[in-house]
């Protein structure tokens, strides 16, 4: 199993498609990194060897990108900013509702939750 940057990459996938495992890394950045790294793009997690390994290491912290930790802390801060200036994205944020202007009506499910039933009131 390859641990890269504190995640486990899925064992018996395409390298490129198992970099995208880690947070900050989508499939063209991954096929960069890569190309860095010289390695072909058809070899499996499962194939690596250890100096392949050590290679997308290195390819890993010479890209200028914020990756896991950091990337997750730096969107952290952002929405704990945007909550302490009580601005109304953060008013958003804060009610678990959709920021950037979609409808509430209907829809907006996964960002509200299941649906939870109201009783009728009796007259």
């Amino acid at each position: 199993m390859v641990r890269l940057l504190g995640v486990d990459l899925p064992r018996n996938k395409r390298i490129a498609y198992a970099l995208t495992y880690i947070h900050g890394i989508g499939l063209t950045s991954a096929q960069k990194i890569i190309k860095s790294a010289d390695i072909s793009s058809e070899i499996r997690t499962d194939d690596l060897t250890t100096e392949q390994t050590v290679a997308l290491r290195q390819a890993l912290e010479e890209i200028d990108l914020k990756l896991e930790g950091d990337l997750r802390r730096f969107n952290g801060l952002n929405i704990k900013r945007l909550n302490e200036i009580n601005c109304h994205r953060g008013k958003r944020h804060r009610n678990s509702l959709p920021v950037r202007g979609q409808r509430t009506r209907t829809n907006a499910r996964s960002r509200r939750g299941s649906k939870k039933t109201v009783t009728g009131k009796k007259k």
